[in-house]
Formats: structure tokens, sequence, C-alpha cells
């Protein structure tokens, strides 16, 4: 590849995998872009880790798509478990080791489906971004018995927007190319979090939120 930059020529000449290299030069972008969606937008999803690592996921798949397939698909079945499963008034942590099973039953019958209908980017999903989609239901499950199913849905959806927009932000051609070859401007995501971190302002959803008090104040 050319334009690379010395030190990341080599490390993968030292064996480490371009794409590894990457990833974690894209993670600081990825959580400023989070960063920015949650003060300047107000955007909360499940904190900042989950739609990261959702992000990362959703670079593992051949296609967006069957990403956000298997995204809902986890919610969908984690919510219909948790009202099966709160009948039984069984502890928090047995009832959300039957959901993981049961959604990895259910992820293994959506690759079958995937395979039977020739779908191979569904059915050669890896480990890696199945574990991540099921991780994601112990949080969606705790946020349901703390703070109801309605909060839970809206910060499920909130992740899955993030997750997307971070997912564009990492696939981009031109910022792929532009941090392979001076891998230093990510540094520059240190004085845009200390300006996000020092933000005081109204997030944009809040003036949606309390437009007519704002035309009332003028």
């Amino acid at each position: 590849m050319e334009n690379i930059n010395p030190f990341i020529s080599y490390l993968v000449n030292q064996g480490v995998p371009l794409d590894t290299v990457v990833l974690l030069l894209m993670l600081p972008l990825i959580v400023t872009l989070i960063a920015f969606f949650r003060q300047v937008i107000g955007i909360k999803a499940f904190g900042i880790y989950t739609p990261a690592i959702v992000t990362f996921a959703f670079l593992s798949f051949q296609h967006l798509r069957y990403g956000i397939v298997v995204f809902a698909s986890v919610i969908v079945l984690g919510m219909i478990m948790r009202f099966v499963l709160r009948k039984l008034r069984i502890l928090y942590l047995p009832r959300v080791a039957i959901t993981l099973s049961m959604i990895a039953l259910m992820i293994m019958l959506l690759l079958g489906f995937g395979g039977a209908m020739h779908r191979t980017g569904l059915a050669a999903i890896s480990i890696f971004p199945i574990l991540i989609m099921i991780t994601l239901v112990e949080k969606f499950v705790a946020t349901q018995i703390e703070k109801g199913n309605k909060a839970a849905v809206i910060l499920a959806i909130e992740t899955l927007l993030i997750s997307v927009a971070g997912y564009y932000l990492a696939s981009w051609p031109l910022l792929i190319k532009s941090i392979i070859a001076f891998p230093w401007i990510i540094l520059l995501t240190i004085p845009v979090n200390i300006l996000l971190g020092k933000w005081g302002g109204l997030r944009l959803s809040e003036y949606f939120r309390f437009k007519e008090v704002l035309k009332n104040m003028k």
C-alpha cells in the first residue's frame, strides 16, 4: 500500500495485521464520535463502550444489513424472554443465562436460514461479532429492569444509530488512507474531547424537547 507511515509499516512487517492496526487507530475516532452524539446531539445509547464494540461487530460483517438483522433479532428475543421468564420468578443471573442460551440457539437458526437462502455473508458470520451481539442482551435486560421497557428500547435504537454512524466513519476509504499515512491525526481527538467535556450548552435534542419553553423565553 502506498503512503503508509513508517511505524505502521514496521508493525505490519513484524506480523501485526494491517486490519488490526487500522481498527486500533479508528477506536479514538469512533469513541469521539460517540461522545459528540451524547454531549452535543443528546443521543445517550448504552454508554460509550457498547456502541463502540457494536460498531466493530458491524465492521466484521460482510454487509451492514446482516449486522442490523442480528442486532434487531437479539433485542427482540431479549424482550420476549424477559416477559416469559418473569413468570418463573428466578434470580437475575440464571435468567440472563437462559436468555443468552436461547439467543445463541436463535442465531444458529438464523445462520442456518442464511445458508439455506444462499446468503453466504449471513451464514459465514464469525464468532466475534456474534458474541458481541449476545452480550448486548445483558445490558438491555439490565436497563429494562432499572428503567423500564420503553427506556431500554429507546437506548437500543440510539445505540444502533450511533453504531451505524460509527460503521460508516470507520469504513470511509479516505479516512482509512489518511490514518495509515498520518496516524498522529488521532491525537486531535484529545483536544476535541476536552472541548466536548466543557460543553455547557443545550443538546440538540433538548432544543426540540423544550421548544415551547424556549419560545416563551424570547
